[in-house]
């Protein structure tokens, strides 16, 4: 059995080696630098610098600010009146430092001014520029979003039928189904997934197989949704792609993103609707269905309001009406002191019906009088016969 040293002794031995190759030394690179995070109030900053061959990231090493150096990010952002963020290219002076724990990095000591934007954003810039040049329906408005055919499209009332594209066993996966199933309103989904790549070279040609995929379906999909969980500024190339990009902004189906880039806006989520996570793509879905519910009960009350509002109205009148009808029933009038007239079994109201001689009955309150009219006077006029 070979003998086998401690770990830490095997780190010693590469610290010591720096140690003896870098010590006191400091080197002036240039770099392009992402996954950058600033911790104001420590006066910290952590990001990464990276170098490409065209589109492929060939060196990559960790690098830092301490508080003694956070200065420097300072008077960039205040002398480029550019804030200090993933995607620029830089020109600094750094020492290498190896931590027996954390590992290798490069200490940033200060920054030269004179930089050129970093080539990531010079091809998102390029992107954007041929989407709408190539594009007329795509435009650019006055607070900086982009009006496209798709993100103009009228969404669903309700939401029941999703076309979800992610990548198999993936955060952005996982997070977007445990809320939609997991929803305590109890809502039903249909969710259909469209498992692709999301990262690296071949994942936009991926993702736009699966949205042609979505339309050649038999299903009648209400939404697309595409998520991806976090990453760095790099992983999220395919997203910043002309060919995807172009692709979702004349979608016909609404696109609804969430992939998961908290800092950054990527092109496809200005072609579409973005959400930054994909737990609020799923919590902007739920809101919407109680919406719509709080909407229809919100009309079952007005409804059954105004039904009971019409029905109090007519029993109101129809009180109203029997109040008339019991003053003017003949046993009202017969209390009141006054007297029916008939004759030949019929209610006499016209005093032109009734000759002299005919018999007639007088009906009282508690008595019928038979009589004989013998005498007619009008006006007060005596006639006489």
């Amino acid at each position: 059995m070979p003998t086998a040293q401690k770990l830490s002794e095997l780190i010693s031995e590469i610290d010591a080696t720096i140690q003896n190759r870098f010590a006191g030394k400091t080197f002036w690179i240039k770099a392009e630098i992402t996954d950058v995070k600033k911790y104001g109030d420590k006066r910290w900053c952590f990001l990464k610098f990276i170098e490409k061959d065209g589109n492929t990231t060939t060196s990559e090493i960790k690098g830092v600010f301490w508080s003694n150096t956070y200065h420097h990010v300072e008077n960039f952002e205040r002398e480029t009146q550019q804030p200090f963020a993933s995607g620029l290219e830089i020109t600094c002076n750094v020492r290498v430092r190896f931590h027996k724990r954390f590992g290798l990095d490069l200490e940033v000591l200060a920054i030269d001014f004179a930089y050129a934007i970093g080539q990531m954003e010079i091809e998102r810039k390029q992107t954007l520029e041929r989407l709408i040049k190539e594009n007329a329906d795509i435009r650019q408005m006055s607070n900086g979003n982009f009006s496209t055919l798709n993100n103009q499209l009228e969404l669903p009332i309700v939401f029941q039928r999703i076309a979800l594209i992610t990548a198999p066993n993936s955060d952005g996966q996982r997070d977007f189904k445990e809320v939609i199933e997991g929803n305590r309103y109890g809502y039903a989904f249909w969710v259909k997934e469209f498992l692709t790549q999301v990262q690296g070279d071949a994942a936009s040609g991926l993702m736009i197989q699966q949205m042609q995929n979505i339309l050649a379906s038999k299903e009648q999909f209400d939404v697309v949704v595409i998520v991806r969980g976090g990453g760095s500024d790099t992983d999220f190339k395919a997203f910043n792609t002309f060919e995807l990009s172009d692709y979702v902004a004349s979608f016909p189906i609404p696109v609804l993103t969430g992939i998961g880039h908290d800092r950054n806006t990527s092109i496809v989520d200005l072609m579409a609707r973005q959400h930054k996570t994909p737990t609020e793509v799923a919590t902007f879905i739920i809101d919407n269905n109680m919406s719509f519910e709080q909407d229809i009960l919100q009309l079952k009350e007005r409804f059954y309001s105004g039904i009971k509002s019409l029905v109090d109205m007519a029993q109101n009148k129809l009180a109203y009406n029997r109040r008339i009808i019991k003053s003017s029933s003949p046993k009202t009038i017969l209390n009141k002191g006054f007297a029916i007239l008939m004759h030949q079994d019929k209610i006499i109201t016209n005093p032109a019906l009734i000759n002299v001689n005919n018999e007639v009955q007088v009906i009282l309150k508690n008595e019928v009088l038979h009589t004989t009219i013998n005498k007619k006077e009008t006006d007060g006029n005596k006639i006489d016969f």
